[in-house]
């Protein structure tokens, strides 16, 4: 009769891979998922450009409060997109909230 043979399996275990949570570039926090956002946007030339990535709300939030040209010209870096005036209220606000509290509205109709 043949011996069974234990099984060593090369592969690390399920609890040891560790999957990376995604962080919003804007707001800091943990999120869900986040977007790509051009830093310059592609219709101001940034097509190949730096990106950050960004929670829904924060990236719903940039566009609504300011223009694609304020965006290219005043706030092309993370850092002064963080220090953007029109920003201020919203980021005080957003750095407060629970993930799960915040949905994205446009899918749902």
């Amino acid at each position: 009769m043949a011996r069974k043979r234990a099984h060593i399996s090369t592969w690390p275990e399920a609890s040891a891979t560790t999957v990376a949570t995604p962080h919003c570039g804007l707001c800091e926090r943990e999120v869900q998922a986040t977007s790509r956002h051009h830093l310059v946007p592609r219709e101001e030339g940034g097509r190949y450009g730096p990106t950050v990535d960004l929670c829904q709300p924060c990236h719903s939030s940039v566009h609504r409060f300011l223009s694609n040209r304020d965006l290219a010209r005043r706030y092309p870096s993370v850092e002064s997109l963080r220090q953007a005036d029109e920003l201020q209220t919203y980021l005080h606000w957003i750095r407060k909230q629970r993930v799960e509290r915040i949905s994205n509205r446009r899918g749902r109709r």
